[in-house]
């Protein structure tokens, strides 16, 4: 059963169209389909939102860590609730997937994200579910933190949202703990 969902992004408007932040992207899409809002934690070094769902409660966090430092928020946030890493779904943008594309994971290493890799290192696992969200490859000989640093653009924030929306009828299979059906539906969409 899912009880903590993470968006992956960086802090500040300067951020906020960036392929790199589309965990914040969708974070805030969840968070608004459940007429939910965030506030700031300093505690948790982090945005956070409360969603009440089947009698009990789902944490929504946005790490305001910037994205290398992700896991010092995210464990704070698990020790404090008592969240276990199985309980975890992290929302993160892939470079190789087309953008759009969603893919559930469950466990494995960090495949060269920093985000995972700080949330690994400050969790001590890697056993926890992660929406891997297609952002593309940059085309010609732009560098990658260029590429991952620069806005969606248009048609691209569009598949991106087009998909989630789609996801979001599968969250009541994850929060109920069937991340086989959940991943099922995704992956045969």
């Amino acid at each position: 059963m899912i009880r903590l969902i993470v968006g992956l992004g960086n802090p500040g408007q300067k951020y906020s169209k960036t392929r790199h932040n589309a965990g914040f992207l969708l974070l805030d899409e969840l968070a608004y389909s459940e007429n939910s809002t965030f506030s700031s934690q300093g505690r948790f070094s982090g945005e956070l939102a409360e969603v009440n769902k089947g009698g009990g409660k789902l944490y929504l966090l946005k790490p305001a860590t910037f994205m290398n430092r992700s896991g010092r928020s995210v464990s704070a946030v698990m020790k404090y609730y008592k969240i276990q890493p199985e309980e975890v779904l992290v929302f993160h943008d892939e470079l190789d997937f087309d953008p759009g594309m969603l893919k559930l994971k469950l466990g494995g290493g960090h495949g060269g994200h920093n985000g995972l890799r700080d949330i690994i290192a400050a969790t001590g696992s890697k056993g926890f579910l992660r929406l891997r969200v297609g952002i593309g490859r940059p085309q010609g000989s732009q560098a990658v933190a260029d590429y991952v640093l620069s806005d969606f653009s248009r048609p691209d924030l569009g598949v991106v949202m087009s998909e989630f929306t789609d996801f979001l009828a599968l969250v009541p299979l994850l929060l109920a703990g069937d991340t086989e059906s959940a991943m099922h539906k995704l992956h045969s969409q």
